[in-house]
């Protein structure tokens, strides 16, 4: 009892100190955000290499740093239009590392590395968010409207992250998932994401998004914050590890903390682009997919 107590409490300071920083790095924006990357992008991507040498394949870490911060750059400079560029130098820099530097086993090695720059480039959608939108204004503050994008998805992720562990640890009964990750529960993850719904229609109100859209954003978010929770738990467990690192006590590495973010924010990036800022609607895409049905069917 005194070991779990002892790993509750490392969890909440870790979990408490680390929240703050990203929360104040988000509000603060430019530099301080794009140090908060960096750092992440560094520390993860030497996480995610030395996890797949436990699965005997050796992405090349060099090729996924150099992209990764790459990307991270340019992200941050307002230059996403590079984005395509940089992936396809990383992609083509990974065939080149392997032949004429690889191991066997070569197909695995360039995949890995591709994989890994990847998983890197989602997390630049962060400052993507925090640029988008118009100018708005809050106690003679100026800043872009995608501030209010950005701490929505941090309150929403927070909320399914501390709701669906503690109500999993007290009322979860049903596995999620009990191959790739046995200790998540079906009831952790309901509960996680009603409180996400809940949190995300309270700051919509605050922020100005509308009743719809926060609703259906704070779904989005939900669903993509557990998902890519469940997607590095798979990697992990295909690797045979627990944890991606031992840097942050009570969560393992910078990816095991992170990796709710992973999808729900370039998810969340490319709603808030086309139906929210743009204005695009669902009968639009059905009208748009009958459009294409038409053209493949003569």
């Amino acid at each position: 009892m005194a070991v779990l107590d002892s790993i509750v409490k490392n969890r909440l300071i870790t979990g408490f100190l680390m929240g703050a920083l990203v929360f104040a790095c988000i509000l603060l924006g430019g530099t301080w955000l794009l140090a908060l990357l960096l750092v992440f992008i560094i520390i993860a991507s030497k996480e995610y290499a030395d996890i797949l040498k436990n699965k005997g394949f050796l992405p090349f870490f060099k090729v996924i740093l150099i992209i990764s911060v790459s990307m991270v750059l340019v992200s941050a400079c307002g230059y996403d239009n590079l984005i395509p560029l940089v992936l396809l130098i990383g992609t083509i820099g990974s065939f080149l590392a392997v032949l004429f530097r690889g191991r066997q086993p070569y197909i695995a090695n360039v995949a890995t590395t591709i994989l890994g720059f990847l998983i890197a480039w989602m997390p630049c959608h962060v400052c993507l968010v925090r640029n988008m939108g118009p100018e708005v204004s809050l106690f003679g503050i100026t800043f872009k409207q995608g501030l209010y994008f950005l701490l929505f998805i941090f309150f929403v992720i927070l909320f399914t992250d501390i709701a669906a562990y503690y109500f999993g640890v007290k009322f979860g009964k049903h596995k999620l998932s009990a191959v790739i990750s046995p200790k998540k529960t079906i009831e952790g993850s309901v509960a996680g994401s009603i409180c996400a719904i809940i949190a995300g229609l309270i700051i919509g109100k605050l922020t100005g998004i509308s009743l719809y859209h926060s609703f259906v954003l704070a779904l989005i978010v939900t669903v993509m914050a557990q998902l890519g929770d469940l997607s590095e738990s798979l990697i992990k467990r295909d690797a045979g590890v627990k944890d991606s690192g031992h840097s942050l006590p009570g969560h393992g590495g910078f990816l095991d903390r992170a990796d709710s973010y992973l999808f729900s924010v370039p998810v969340a990036y490319y709603y808030i682009k086309y139906f929210i800022l743009t204005g695009l609607t669902f009968p639009m895409i059905a009208d748009f997919i009958k459009k294409v049905c038409d053209v493949i069917c003569g």
